[in-house]
């Protein structure tokens, strides 16, 4: 039986200074684990540092009063600093607690951080849920960890890679997240009150630039219509959400199964506005169409680039003919329209990066992500980058897509940044603002409202720049 007096404390680390970051959400992934250890019969709290403004001296405050058997830490790319910060400022208020690290950096860098920080013990791989728990139950005599999938550990002054833990299939059988261990009144997004749901994990494509496919597996594993829906409504309910965001790579990847949620909310009468990214082969008009009567306002397209050489490289098998289409279908239907693009990927040229930029200005989205390509840890292309030779900054905290961190000798970064910076101070024109304006102020699109703010700090910083 599980003593229930085992403490599991989970971290999202404090935010350094300079260091971008996206709006504040409730950390799903520790929500879904907690959640989990909570059905369990362990005790748990999540200590989400940057929503409570907590800095590593308040951390270390609350986990010595809590002194926790297990501490659990996410870890991005930009944030793996904080994040190892956090590991030792945990070790110093709990010795004898074992200190876990997860999350997409501390994946595929496991023998790298093994290696330099001890105050990492553990490193859980991929999916945590099961993997979290399994190590909570043996939980304080931590001598058999070898029997458990997708960890690394040091063992002899050697390090341990276990099996790769095969992922969940089913989904609906995981807890809803439990939001409850979250100050939720602290969660909103200009006002509003935003909650992630994920509806689906794994990614069958196979950009060179992401990890998706590696974190999550190749292939789509998606919960029911139904449980997407009862989650939707008990968000609404419990917690007051106004909208929703789908944390899903590729939303409609499953179109009847993006047809059948739909329709559910349709006929449940779910009047949320929500948003979601997807790939532009995988949706038809009438899709979107049907996501637009289902409150949908925004959706995100990955395009990478408008120059079909460069998306062959990027092995992203969508036509200009498809995201024309997708674009059109989506403003035809009211829905604001994200694209994304990757800039300066190995092949890139001066050439290619105006096509693409010549193209985004032509399909005229609502907003764009201009990304500079990233060779994030277990990437293609950060492989790819060591083979040729390139200099790479080993800086983390620049590896947030809008810094250029590795130099290609046929195209510098410099230029790259220089093309960027006049692309958008042309995109967020007077025109752009208004035109915002009225779909966020006179038709009520969130995004649009968002963006109209946006456009208008960034010319007015730009003035102030000439100053």
């Amino acid at each position: 039986m599980v003593a229930t007096k085992t403490k599991v404390a989970l971290v999202t680390t404090p935010l350094l200074e300079k260091v971008a970051h996206h709006p504040l959400f409730p950390p799903l992934g520790l929500a879904y684990m907690a959640a989990v250890l909570d059905q369990n019969g362990f005790e748990v709290k999540i200590f989400d540092c940057p929503v409570c403004e907590f800095d590593h001296d308040r951390l270390k405050t609350e986990l010595d009063a809590y002194q926790p058997t297990i501490i659990g830490i996410g870890s991005m790319t930009p944030t793996i600093a904080s994040a190892l910060k956090s590991a030792r400022v945990a070790k110093e208020a709990c010795p004898d607690a074992a200190v876990i690290m997860g999350g997409p950096h501390a994946t595929f860098a496991d023998t790298e951080i093994l290696s330099s920080e001890k105050a990492v013990d553990i490193i859980v791989r991929g999916e945590g849920e099961e993997t979290l728990l399994e190590i909570a139950q043996q939980a304080p005599n931590l001598q058999k960890l070898g029997g458990i999938k997708g960890i690394s550990f040091r063992k002899d002054n050697q390090i341990i890679q276990t099996e790769t833990r095969p992922f969940i299939q089913d989904l609906d059988a995981l807890p809803r997240p439990a939001f409850k261990f979250l100050p939720m009144e602290k969660y909103n997004i200009t006002g509003r009150k935003l909650m992630p749901i994920i509806s689906s994990r794994g990614c069958p494509f196979q950009c060179p630039f992401c990890v998706a496919s590696q974190m999550f597996g190749p292939r789509f594993r998606a919960r029911s219509p139904k449980s997407v829906l009862n989650e939707m409504e008990w968000l609404r309910d419990e917690y007051g959400a106004e909208g929703i965001a789908f944390q899903d790579d590729t939303l409609t990847f499953d179109k009847k199964r993006a047809t059948d949620i739909c329709d559910g909310i349709i006929e449940r009468k779910i009047k949320m506005h929500w948003g979601c990214g997807t790939r532009a082969d995988v949706v038809t008009k009438e899709v979107l169409a049907k996501m637009s009567k289902a409150h949908c306002d925004e959706t995100m397209f990955g395009v990478e680039s408008g120059c079909q050489r460069m998306r062959d490289i990027l092995k992203k098998n969508v036509s200009t003919e498809q995201i024309e289409n997708a674009i059109k279908w989506s403003k035809e239907a009211g829905i604001f329209v994200t694209v994304s693009v990757v800039l300066g990927y190995p092949g890139e040229t001066k050439e290619s990066l105006q096509e693409t930029l010549d193209f985004v200005r032509r399909v005229e989205p609502d907003d764009v992500w201009l990304c500079h390509a990233t060779p994030y840890p277990g990437t293609c292309l950060r492989e790819l980058v060591k083979s040729n030779g390139w200099k790479m900054s080993e800086n983390w905290e620049l590896y947030n897509t809008m810094n250029p961190v590795f130099e290609d000798p046929t195209l510098p970064s410099k230029e790259i940044a220089t093309m960027r910076k006049n692309f958008y101070d042309k995109f967020y024109s007077p025109r752009y603002i208004m035109r915002q304006a009225s779909k966020g102020y006179l038709k009520g699109n969130l995004y649009s409202k968002i963006m109209t703010r946006t456009a208008a700090n960034y010319m007015l910083w730009r003035a102030k720049a000439r100053l």
